[in-house]
């Protein structure tokens, strides 16, 4: 018997789950109604089947992030400040009048930038979450311009780190909030490309000041870098607040017209009398008010005390506990320390090659990895280009050891060859290990906790990028010496491998649900039943869930006929 059109009619089909979809046809099939769920799945699709496949479409979207991802010229500026701070302060130690600066101060020069970030970024995820992505960025100028203008017109240390702190703070009140206003109002498909952005603007802020660090006064690099602060909090006035933050705040007029700039290009859905942006709002809706009923049976409570309850669920720890892990494998197999103390490591390795040209040509070739990343994050799988990140930064490591000994023990004439070694380092980075954890702070986390949860992940992670930046010298001690270090860093990214391979979730085209769904019942990739193979192989080839969870299907496999219609009607 077919279902009543009343059901059709309420279903309004185009906001299911893919995973709604796969649960229900285990449900009618078991109890033979092919006939009732083919009619139901002829209107039941889902919205991405909606929205236009020409770059038209993503145009806004994409316009949006670019400028929202700008402030991050200035993050990737303020890293990389101190390769050319420290250089230039160690050849003027004899002038009189400069600013006399020891190893320790020196190192403290360096790391200080990101001790501070991990308060920075917890007090943005709170104020984020209240006042909304895109004030929290224009709020970020703030502390930028006063710490550039503080160290411009330093006399002594105390000033230079008072400024560098400032600096610490407005970089993370700037990452944090960009990245998750880019995961809110990105494509499912386009969210990791877009999203690269972020790290590519950054290696264009390296590029920027170690280029100016070569020519021009460190004073005058410090005062030049308020550009990139202006300019980007000028142009975020032009863009639309999240949608989803929006509605989570019952804004709804203001998230109609914020979907309406997003998907202005959007084509007019066939069989359909809604726009693409009505749809998409009914959705975020639908998916707000689920969420709410849930967290008030589960949780209980409001405000602070439920944010608290949520991170104790599978959905918040787990991933904070997997990227906290990551995060030690990026930032101690080398790749910031490099980047720190940039002019300072060529020195050490014995390089004839002029080290702040060589820190440009580190500096370019990040760039131009984060261009080419956001090509490589739409078309391969996470763990995949974290596999061959770690792997290639290990080869290259080994090779850059060898031949730093060999030089360093004048067995060879060869120096072009740890020169070449680092960049090819450089690239393995990018293509991984530095880019993707980044990208995954905001996408493994629920809506509702998003904001503060990748302000604690971000703040995890300064806090070990701190730990690495400032042993520096210690370590080099430790292991013999520059050749020992970059044995070091080989040995980590090997380790990072084997980590990634057997926790990091694959993330790569999965909607954001769908991924927080995984974490419920998983951990480690290869104990999941996801990685059974589907017995049809038509739905295989054009979906893969995150997650599949036989115990759903058969609970519901023995309700009862009329149940399954209540079931329907419930995810309307």
């Amino acid at each position: 018997m077919p279902l009543p059109l009343t059901v059709q009619g309420a279903v309004k089909l185009f906001y299911w789950e893919e995973s709604l979809e796969e649960n229900a046809k285990a449900i009618l099939e078991e109890q033979k109604q092919e006939e009732q769920f083919s009619a139901i799945i002829v209107s039941c699709k889902s919205l991405s089947y909606y929205e236009g496949k020409k770059f038209k479409a993503v145009l806004p979207q994409i316009l949006a992030v670019a400028i929202a991802a700008t402030f991050h010229i200035v993050v990737g500026m303020s890293l990389a400040y101190s390769a050319i701070l420290l250089p230039q302060l160690e050849e003027s130690q004899n002038v009189t009048g400069s600013i006399q600066v020891t190893k320790t101060e020196g190192s403290w020069i360096a790391s200080v930038l990101v001790i501070f970030t991990p308060a920075g970024a917890l007090v943005a995820g709170v104020i984020m979450d209240a006042i909304g992505r895109l004030n929290m960025l224009k709020l970020a100028s703030i502390p930028c311009v006063l710490g550039n203008v503080l160290i411009a017109m330093a006399t002594n240390v105390p000033m230079i780190l008072s400024g560098r702190i400032l600096l610490g703070i407005g970089s993370a009140w700037a990452t944090s909030p960009a990245i998750v206003y880019i995961t809110e109002i990105a494509k499912a498909d386009l969210r990791g490309s877009l999203i690269s952005m972020a790290p590519g603007f950054a290696s264009l802020g390296m590029v920027l000041v170690y280029l100016k660090g070569w020519f021009l006064d460190w004073r005058l690099v410090a005062w030049l870098t308020n550009i990139y602060v202006v300019v980007p909090a000028i142009l975020i006035m032009f863009i639309p607040e999240s949608p989803a933050w929006l509605v989570s705040k019952g804004r709804i007029e203001q998230a109609r017209k914020s979907l309406e700039w997003i998907n202005r290009f959007q084509p007019q859905p066939e069989h359909k009398s809604e726009s693409f942006a009505e749809m998409q709002l009914a959705y975020l809706q639908k998916e707000h008010m689920i969420k709410k009923e849930q967290e008030a049976q589960s949780l209980g409570g409001n405000g602070v005390l439920r944010k608290l309850k949520m991170f104790a669920r599978p959905t918040a720890c787990k991933p904070l506990v997997i990227l906290t892990g990551l995060f030690f494998f990026q930032q101690f197999s080398g790749i910031y320390i490099t980047l720190f103390y940039a002019v300072t490591f060529f020195k050490d390795i014995g390089s004839t090659i002029n080290p702040y040209l060589a820190s440009v040509f580190i500096g370019t070739v990040r760039f131009v990895m984060s261009i080419a990343n956001t090509w490589f994050m739409r078309r391969f799988r996470r763990r995949t280009l974290i596999a061959v990140s770690c792997a290639g930064m290990a080869v290259c490591m080994c090779v850059s050891a060898l031949f730093t000994k060999w030089i360093q023990d004048r067995t060879t004439t060869h120096t072009w060859v740890p020169v070449l070694m680092l960049l090819l380092y450089v690239v393995a980075s990018m293509l991984g290990l530095l880019s993707i954890p980044w990208t995954m702070t905001a996408e493994l986390f629920p809506l509702e906790i998003r904001g503060v949860a990748h302000s604690i992940s971000y703040s995890l992670a300064q806090l070990l990028m701190f730990a690495s930046i400032q042993c520096y010298y210690d370590l080099t001690n430790l292991v013999g010496g520059s050749s020992g270090l970059q044995y070091f860093f080989a040995a980590v990214s090997l380790g990072a491998l084997l980590y990634s391979f057997i926790f990091l979730p694959e993330t790569h085209r999965k909607k954001l649900k769908d991924i927080e769904a995984y974490f419920v019942d998983n951990t480690a990739y290869y104990s999941l039943t996801c990685c059974k193979p589907k017995s049809n192989a038509a739905d295989n080839r054009q979906r893969k869930p995150i997650v599949r969870n036989p115990r759903v299907a058969s609970k519901h496999a023995k309700m009862p006929k009329g149940e399954i219609e209540k079931i329907l009607l419930s995810r309307a």
